[in-house]
């Protein structure tokens, strides 16, 4: 699916003030009232622009994925094309880390206003996956994974990522286990699922790590720099602003 306007452009503070009541409040708090005091707006505000409260529980939705499709559009495409997907995995966590109660609301874990996800509302973040199939196309292409099927490979790297970030949403993951240990040996193994060889997957996974550091700053958890109980170099990933991945 294309994507679509996250939210009417005269309406983003109410948005926003939707997601800091979620982030410091949780979802009982998010009430017409409330958000209107908090956006400096009339409550007939959230009826105009989004029909009520489902419709802006929707509209968050597409926000969500919105930001997601941005910061993986900041994946510059290297002639290392494992790093660049491990990137992505790394994209798709910040995004998660940076608004979380956002990220439930996407994927359903979070029932707003009598509000509950539709097929159409589940499939419309879909279109985020296009550049995570391309990427797997190429590594396929480069000899670098045995897999001849792109979408079944994506999918793995999707749900393998979103396993790790739901449970360190959970406070499942401990030391010595925690949320990044697991995130770092999780991305070379389905590197190597797909068909990489070891060696050259953790050496790709450490390259992305060191491309991504620094590069989105305000990330709540920014990345370990550990890959297989080794310390990878520090690095930049800068093509033309500090927010880009390259």
């Amino acid at each position: 699916m294309s994507p679509r306007p996250a939210a009417p452009r005269r309406a983003p503070s109410l948005l926003d003030a939707a997601a800091r009541v979620l982030s410091a409040e949780g979802p009982a708090a998010l009430t017409t009232r409330r958000l209107a005091r908090e956006a400096g707006c009339s409550t007939m505000a959230v009826y105009t622009h989004f029909g009520g409260m489902t419709g802006l529980v929707r509209a968050m939705v597409h926000e969500g994925f919105a930001r997601l499709h941005a910061r993986f559009d900041r994946v510059a495409p290297s002639a290392d094309p494992v790093a660049d997907l491990a990137l992505y995995g790394r994209a798709y966590r910040a995004s998660a880390t940076a608004a979380p109660h956002l990220y439930a609301v996407m994927f359903g874990a979070s029932s707003l206003a009598g509000f509950s996800l539709t097929e159409e509302d589940r499939q419309h973040g879909r279109y985020t996956l296009a550049p995570v199939i391309s990427c797997t196309e190429r590594c396929m292409r480069e000899g670098r994974f045995t897999s001849d099927d792109p979408f079944a490979v994506a999918h793995r790297m999707w749900t393998g990522v979103h396993g790790v970030v739901s449970l360190e949403f959970g406070s499942y993951l401990v030391a010595p286990y925690d949320a990044d240990d697991c995130f770092e040996s999780v991305l070379p193994a389905l590197m190597v699922g797909a068909g990489d060889l070891r060696e050259r997957a953790e050496e790709s996974v450490a390259l992305s790590c060191a491309r991504f550091r620094g590069a989105v700053p305000g990330s709540v958890n920014p990345p370990s720099t550990k890959t297989s109980g080794e310390a990878s170099a520090p690095g930049t990933a800068l093509r033309t602003s500090p927010t880009t991945m390259e």
